[in-house]
């Protein structure tokens, strides 16, 4: 398995395979408005805009399970990252990342690459970084700064 065999709701409403980003790098974050690492988002922009035309994508995964740190609805949340974080890669609807009802992409990603301790993510802006074949080779914790990993895109855009 894959990450291509899944799919997820954009903020927008529709369906979306991930497929869509085969042979692409990939780093995946569950995301917060409301978070002390929320501005990560500003980081997470800047790698986008430096490394997306050489084939990385960025998908951001709003979650409220951690202190109920993304109540508002995916309207608000993308406007919320459009306007404070001019955020203008995909971001997805809501899910929950831990526990029975976790997404299935999030129980794949966190079965492929567990925590220190856990599988389970333990805060908000974890981070997975998914080579061009759609397989997971590293997982960030919320505490690493976005261009903390640049060298590990470089890497993985240059294999």
């Amino acid at each position: 398995m894959t990450i291509y065999d899944y799919s997820a709701k954009t903020l927008m409403g529709e369906e979306k395979s991930l497929k869509d980003y085969e042979g692409k790098v990939v780093l995946i974050v569950n995301t917060a408005s409301k978070c002390g690492f929320t501005p990560q988002f500003e980081g997470l922009q800047e790698l986008y805009d430096e490394f997306n035309g050489q084939g990385l994508e960025i998908l951001g995964f709003p979650c409220n399970q951690f202190n109920n740190q993304d109540p508002g609805s995916d309207e608000e949340i993308s406007d919320f990252c459009q306007r404070n974080y001019g955020v203008s890669f995909p971001m997805f609807s809501k899910v929950n990342v831990n526990g029975d009802d976790a997404h299935p992409l999030f129980k794949y990603l966190t079965k492929e690459a567990p925590g220190m301790l856990t599988k389970q993510i333990k805060w908000n802006f974890t981070k997975f970084l998914v080579n061009k074949n759609g397989e997971v080779t590293d997982r960030f914790a919320p505490q690493t700064k976005p261009e903390s990993i640049k060298e590990d895109i470089g890497k993985a855009l240059k294999s």
